[in-house]
């Protein structure tokens, strides 16, 4: 390629297996550093539930380090609370602590009394985060490729009621916890496509909740994977699988529930799952968001991203959200490593 690509026409380019000049580094989560916080003296807690601080920050990644995305939201509460769980937002807390489900719709799986809203655009702070999108659309748009995500429906089935009892109705009510899962991909379906329509360029279904470490692979196969088929059948392109954990026992089914990528984090040996599915699926990871891009050295950093490349992933992005407190020359060394190792002729 005889000229260096933008952000932007780099991630789209390398979505639609066009020629690009290297590999692409960038994310399906939140991106956000401390880094950003302190140029506008924000704190973490203020950014959650006011589009304006929400859309800032998912750009501040890019625009201090160069970063190849904003994505946005930053925290998992965002469809259960809008299905009637509560958050807390750690408001009164200055450090970095990401809003957690304090308030179970239902304990048990058998007494959940799904109540879904008959406008999501307007349910919770779904409108937040679809503002936030086209505050980034307006901003940078033209720059840098807008991503948005959802949990995976058993993700946020444990959001919302015991998840300990979720895995034991799993197996012994599998037929209940099915109508679940079906009814709330309807639901991540149709947010989905609020975030697409309010301009993101690409979603990301997190489905981190019904990885290996928690669910048998055959559990995942009969249970999860039919869930995730229906969804990414009903969204379009550019659409991404995330699953936390060493998914190398799944990471075949994982690619063919119909994402355009999968995304695996840093407990994955990406070389044993580049064995497994050939040259052609395209593997998104599996950098270390807190282990190395936190409590690494710039030289740990540069070492992952080389590994990583090396290993066979077709983009480098962080295993998970990055953990705002990454130091500012581990964020540097990122894209030094990007561009020294990631280098391409073609797609």
């Amino acid at each position: 390629m005889n000229h260096k690509l933008s952000a932007k026409e780099r991630v789209l380019r390398f979505f639609g297996k066009q020629e690009i000049d290297r590999i692409p580094v960038f994310s399906g989560f939140g991106n956000v550093t401390v880094h950003g916080l302190e140029k506008y003296g924000w704190k973490f807690a203020d950014i959650h539930g006011d589009a304006r601080k929400m859309a800032t920050m998912a750009a501040s990644t890019f625009k201090l380090f160069g970063f190849e995305c904003a994505v946005v939201p930053f925290d998992m509460g965002v469809e259960a609370e809008a299905l009637g769980a509560g958050v807390n937002f750690y408001t009164h807390r200055d450090d970095v602590v990401y809003p957690t489900i304090t308030a179970k719709v239902s304990e048990k799986v058998e007494e959940l009394d799904l109540k879904i809203p008959s406008d999501p655009a307007n349910a919770g702070r779904i409108p937040l985060v679809t503002e936030a999108i086209r505050l980034l659309k307006e901003d940078i748009g033209n720059q840098l490729t807008i991503g948005s995500w959802v949990l995976g429906p058993y993700t946020l089935a444990g959001q919302l009621v015991d998840i300990g009892d979720l895995a034991k109705m799993a197996s012994k009510k599998k037929d209940l916890v099915n109508d679940i899962l079906d009814t709330l991909g309807g639901v991540l379906i149709k947010i989905s496509k609020i975030y697409r329509e309010a301009g993101a360029d690409y979603i990301t279904v997190r489905e981190m909740g019904a990885g290996p470490d928690i669910l048998s692979p055959r559990m995942f196969k009969t249970l999860i994977l039919p869930h995730l088929e229906k969804i990414f059948a009903a969204l379009d392109s550019p659409k991404i699988l995330h699953i936390c954990g060493d998914t190398n026992t799944i990471v075949e089914d994982m690619a063919i529930c119909g994402a355009d990528a999968i995304s695996v984090d840093q407990k994955n040996d990406v070389t044993g799952s580049r064995k497994k599915l050939g040259p052609n699926v395209f593997i998104l990871g599996n950098i270390n968001p807190y282990g190395v891009l936190v409590l690494g050295k710039p030289q740990d950093v540069d070492n992952a991203v080389k590994n990583c490349i090396a290993n066979g992933v077709n983009a480098v992005w962080p295993g998970c959200d990055i953990f705002p407190t990454a130091p500012w020359e581990n964020m540097e060394a990122l894209m030094r490593a990007v561009e020294k190792y990631g280098q391409l002729t073609s797609c």
